[in-house]
């Protein structure tokens, strides 16, 4: 029986794998499950799966929780994600929403647990030091992403072998087909609204900008170790086809499915093996009768370009990228900036930005933070 950790196990992704875990009890026991405030549904989520540890955000919340269940271990902040981290698990869920989720992955890795990594942030950042981690910890590296999670699966059977180019799908978000002119009216409800996924708040923004691939570009260069120029965006808006690798013969293997966050959960949670699942598969005749694909416009959609650009500088670039589009994205959640205002201000701040190279994980957090304080 695999020991599982999962922080952010209250969000879409934790919800989602605790789904998996609840119809395969006889493979999967929950060590410990981390959550920020929504505290009603952890203690739900303790009363189904009796894990040994939970952590909250606030030690209020902890103290409260740990007297109506004496039996579960309750921890809080940054120190209890890295209690959980260091845990008796063997798979470790990171499913926290941006920084946040690097350290705890960083001490997992130390400890020699695989990680199902639902955090792109972890490795937009610290993707360097991460995977030299990763290599010598002997550990995977498993991602629940579905694009991510669909090249993944491509590879298995042909690791070693060069890769061409990993095509790397995008529904294209809300917005597909917009002009500039028409971005600079859109409404926060309405970039909250995804045409194929609900994901969490930050995540569908970010998808709306589409500087979540761009995110997911600079994702796969670690984690595939391709190089930028070899990884190109298809906008798809079916959402069927996950993404794909093409090899140096120009064949050409692609993961296909529904629009279902489940499956790439379940071959994080099982790897090396599959789990059964009930449920619909793709139809051909319905859903897979016309797939189309385009070319992303990044005059439009300039955050691929940002991401693109930063990954490449290197060094600090991909850190402060990170940072100011989390900050950015928070004031347009918040009402306080227009759409079109996440990208400018994103730009200005790479643009004033003196870069430093050879970061340590100590490094990464100063900047993160010093970039937060400015902005």
């Amino acid at each position: 029986m695999k020991k599982v950790t999962i922080l952010g196990s209250t969000g879409s992704i934790g919800t989602q794998a605790l789904d998996v875990i609840e119809k395969n009890r006889e493979q999967f026991q929950i060590e410990t499950l981390a959550c920020g405030y929504n505290t009603a549904l952890l203690a739900k989520q303790i009363e189904a799966f009796s894990p040994k540890q939970a952590i909250t955000a606030e030690e209020a919340d902890a103290r409260r929780l740990s007297k109506q269940y004496p039996k579960t271990e309750f921890l809080w902040g940054e120190a209890g994600l890295l209690a959980a981290a260091a845990d008796e698990s063997q798979l470790l869920l990171n499913a926290l929403v941006g920084m946040q989720g690097l350290l705890p992955t960083c001490r997992a890795i130390e400890q020699g647990k695989d990680i199902a990594l639902a955090n792109k942030e972890t490795l937009v950042a610290g993707g360097e030091l991460v995977m030299r981690a990763v290599s010598e910890k002997g550990v995977n590296m498993l991602p629940v992403d579905s694009e991510h999670s669909a090249i993944f699966q491509c590879l298995q059977g042909n690791q070693g072998k060069p890769i061409k180019r990993i095509l790397l799908t995008a529904s294209g978000g809300p917005f597909r087909g917009y002009t500039r002119a028409q971005l600079a009216g859109v409404t926060l409800e309405q970039a909250l609204c995804h045409p194929k996924w609900s994901m969490g708040k930050k995540i569908t923004i970010d998808s709306a900008t589409m500087m979540n691939k761009g995110l997911e570009v600079i994702e796969a260069r670690w984690l595939f170790d391709v190089p930028l120029r070899n990884i190109e965006i298809l906008v798809h808006p079916q959402s069927i086809v996950h993404s794909a690798v093409e090899f140096e013969d120009t064949s050409i293997i692609a993961q296909l499915g529904l629009a279902d966050m489940r499956v790439p959960i379940s071959v994080a949670l099982a790897y090396p093996e599959r789990l059964v699942r009930q449920a619909r598969g793709l139809d051909f005749f319905k859903e897979g009768a016309n797939l189309t694909f385009e070319a992303p416009d990044p005059t439009v959609f300039g955050c691929i370009r940002l991401a693109y650009e930063a990954s490449e500088a290197g060094g600090s670039y991909p850190v402060v990228l990170n940072a100011a589009n989390e900050v950015m994205v928070d004031r347009f959640l918040k009402g306080q900036i227009a759409f079109t205002d996440i990208e400018k201000n994103i730009q200005k701040i790479l643009e004033h930005h003196t870069p430093t190279y050879n970061l340590e994980l100590n490094d990464i957090i100063d900047i993160d933070q010093k970039i937060r304080e400015e902005v």
